[in-house]
């Protein structure tokens, strides 16, 4: 995928597909392929593609966004009905409902409230065809897992989700856009691909879709989510700085996210996120914050204040820039000084409740370097914190940003005690992505981990005094159903359909007072390998729907499960 490709939105993308001829979606995959090589060339809105020395290929996106089949135009003989403008589609990342800082300002709803509450119920019967539509999409995404999930399922999927859009199902029609973004990672061998990204859109859409029909009041109003975010008026705020953090997903955007707190701790939000790469990630940390009239970059806000009026604010707590806004600069504060020290002051049992059940999932750490583990993607940063071993990760691994490279540094600086910010990953043992740190050796000051690029001489001069790390408790072995879960959503049904250890397996959870486990990872094998024979003995194809409910439970525990044995690992 070009990062020069302008997001297109998933029912251009559903559409340009449905238009090919049975023909010509067998060559789809290899039509993208042949794309990938060619020369892209951007000029002002348009992208152009040199499909060969003869033919251009043209994408149109005035507002950033191709919002039209006819804003992709070819000048090949077979045009428009050629392969070129459904493999530029396919090819090119899919736009999002709204970029977060595109969302409108509204102070006429009340705060927390969707415009879908008010919807008719008749609407309901149109929903349910759309859930319906969802979970048959998903589910033969499922069937043919991430190897086989090629363009045309994914424009399938793409086409629920432009359905589920309409119809008010906007937290669905989100996760299938992720899900297809995934499967494009996962397929073009990105190395920003994570296999639980895929794995929670996944879980998220078929959720979703299986629940909407039997859904009502405030379960259904959750399940359908909102289009934008509200915003609500919130006065005059005094903010203070706490850390910068670079955005760079895998649907196309990149930017930036100036976290800030008031003087009761709660967290506000200021972001530049827009469409492109990692150079736009690094890039706008030091563009000007755009709220009122303040001339602070992002990284200057992290480390200064902010004076707000006529502030307006998400439920989740992001500032919006609307005209009426007026913001100006102010002193700021360290993290062991008031307002933020209270941060710190949560205990830990607190800000993990709140994490698992939030928005963010900030964590405010007070820790102790121990060195480092290896693991399969690569070392992760081990520190002691309040009598348990946490695993300090790094948010990305894209080389233009620092994380990995400063994680390795600050293995280096053991026995240091620091306070850190950083994100809860869910698993059966203390886990997080690292965020922001104290500066190993400079008191005082503050180091945003995704940002700032350490040095070997930021290391204290004369390393601290050797800790040992206290054994990690014995996990249990929900592994061995999770790897499954995995494995299905990489590979497909077909790798769960053979001969292997199930028994054993499902003996070994049982034997761990996971016997629910056992008995769900026995159910997923045995709808994999279900198949029905025609009267004369041929094998008929599959049926999904048993194998996807079996996924679906088995996901769904596992889910619920490292939520438990997460908080029980962190309170040691």
């Amino acid at each position: 995928m070009s990062p020069l490709l302008p997001p297109v939105a998933p029912g251009v993308t559903a559409e340009l597909v449905a238009a090919l001829t049975p023909r010509l979606r067998k060559r789809l995959d290899g039509g993208i392929a042949k794309l990938a090589d060619r020369p892209v060339v951007r000029d002002g809105d348009t992208v152009r593609i040199a499909v060969d020395d003869d033919t251009d290929l043209e994408l149109h996106a005035p507002d950033g966004t191709v919002s039209s089949a006819d804003a992709i135009r070819c000048g090949c003989l077979l045009a428009p009905d050629c392969l070129h403008r459904a493999a530029a589609a396919s090819a090119a990342p899919v736009a999002e409902d709204a970029p977060a800082e595109k969302q409108s300002i509204s102070s006429e709803a009340p705060a927390g409230a969707a415009p879908e509450e008010a919807e008719p119920e008749a609407a309901g019967a149109e929903q349910r065809t759309a859930a319906l539509a969802l979970r048959t999409a998903a589910a033969a995404v499922l069937e043919a897992g991430a190897d086989g999930a090629g363009a045309v399922l994914q424009a399938e999927l793409l086409r629920a989700a432009h359905t589920a859009r309409l119809a008010g199902l906007h937290r669905a029609a989100a996760s299938a856009v992720s899900v297809v973004t995934a499967l494009r990672a996962a397929r073009a061998a990105d190395p920003a691909y994570r296999l639980a990204d895929l794995v929670a859109g996944l879980r998220d859409v078929l959720s979703v879709a299986h629940r909407v029909p039997h859904a009502t009041g405030a379960e259904l109003a959750a399940l359908r989510g909102t289009a934008r975010q509200p915003y609500h008026p919130d006065g005059s705020l005094r903010l203070y700085g706490v850390f910068c953090e670079p955005v760079l997903t895998a649907s196309g955007y990149a930017g930036a996210v100036t976290w800030t707190a008031d003087a009761e701790g709660r967290l506000y939000q200021v972001s530049d996120v827009a469409p492109g790469g990692a150079g736009r990630a690094v890039g706008a940390a030091d563009r000007a914050v755009r709220l009122g009239d303040t001339a602070l970059t992002h990284r200057e806000l992290s480390r200064a204040g902010l004076a707000v009026s006529g502030a307006t604010v998400s439920p989740t707590g992001r500032l919006g820039a609307g005209a009426g806004v007026r913001a100006v600069g102010a002193s700021g504060a360290g993290w062991r000084e008031e307002p933020l020290d209270r941060l710190w002051r949560v205990p830990v049992a607190e800000q993990l409740t709140r994490a698992l059940n939030g928005d963010h999932g900030l964590l405010f750490l007070e820790v102790t370097l121990l060195g480092t583990v290896a693991e399969a993607a690569g070392d992760c940063l081990l520190a002691g914190c309040d009598g348990a071993v946490l695993r300090l990760t790094a948010a990305h691994d894209d080389p233009a940003l620092p994380h990995r490279d400063n994680l390795r540094l600050l293995s280096a600086a053991r026995g240091t005690g620091l306070r850190v910010v950083a994100r809860l990953t869910p698993a059966p043992h203390p886990r997080a992505q690292l965020l922001a740190t104290e500066h190993p050796a400079r008191s005082g000051t503050r180091v945003d981990v995704g940002l700032d690029r350490l040095q070997r001489a930021d290391l204290p001069t004369a390393p601290a005094s050797p800790v040992r790390a206290a054994p990690s408790p014995k996990e249990a072995p929900v592994h061995l159903l999770r790897r499954r879960v995995q494995q299905a959503v990489s590979g497909g049904r077909r790798v769960l359909s053979f001969p292997g250890e199930t028994t054993a397996d499902a003996r070994r959870l049982s034997r761990s007072g996971l016997a629910t486990a056992g008995g769900l990872l026995e159910e997923l094998h045995a709808a994999a390998a279900e198949r029905s024979r025609d009267v004369f003995g041929r094998l008929l194809p599959a049926d999904p729907v048993r194998f996807t409910h079996a996924w679906l439970a088995a996901a769904r525990y596992t889910e619920e499960l490292d939520r438990a044995l997460c908080l029980a690992a962190w309170s040691g």
